[in-house]
């Protein structure tokens, strides 16, 4: 039986504590996996810790434990953020998701983000149906030659099949077989 959107958003709670470059890094990669095109210039914006810095300035996010570079990032101020890159590639201006978040409780605010994340977070779940498991179509893979005898094979239906994370991962590979002194 499948799990309800709202308890495999809790699974990223265990994520936590962050730093300000990790909870930035997790939320992208949650709201990129649910696929939810942007609609403007600020929604395409990728996190970075000076954003996290910026809405907790702007009172989007909660203030952290601690200050500077050893501030502590909690669940809460991961689905703060979650919400707040939602609601901009859906378009809405930062002066209203700053309403919203004032408004909402934490666990609407769980579930509002658990809703709007719903098809992705049941997609990365433990157990679920994936493309290529008899359900559905086959995934596609792709296959990136790193040298000769070494191949990487990436799930196409993944963020990491993209083109430009495939040459980084094929010279990442390429780097470390450099060091070992094997060669590709």
């Amino acid at each position: 039986m499948a799990e309800n959107p709202v308890q495999l958003l809790r699974l990223h709670a265990r994520h936590a504590p962050f730093n300000a470059r990790q909870l930035a890094a997790h939320a992208t990669s949650v709201v990129d996996a649910a696929g939810l095109r942007p609609t403007n210039a600020s929604a395409r914006q990728a996190l970075s810790a000076r954003a996290v810095r910026y809405y907790v300035a702007n009172g989007l996010l909660d203030r952290p434990d601690g200050a500077g570079t050893s501030a502590i990032y909690h669940y809460r101020h991961l689905l703060q953020l979650l919400h707040i890159k939602v609601r901009q590639r859906e378009g809405q201006a930062l002066g209203t998701i700053k309403r919203e978040l004032k408004e909402s409780a934490g666990d609407a605010l769980e579930r509002r983000v658990a809703a709007a994340l719903q098809a992705a977070l049941t997609a990365a779940a433990p157990g679920a149906p994936r493309q290529g498991d008899g359900v559905g179509e086959p995934a596609a893979w792709r296959r990136v030659t790193v040298g000769d005898g070494i191949e990487l094979h990436v799930r196409g239906d993944l963020p990491a099949a993209r083109d430009d994370v495939l040459g980084a991962m094929r010279e990442a590979v390429r780097a470390a077989l450099g060091r070992t002194g094997a060669t590709a």
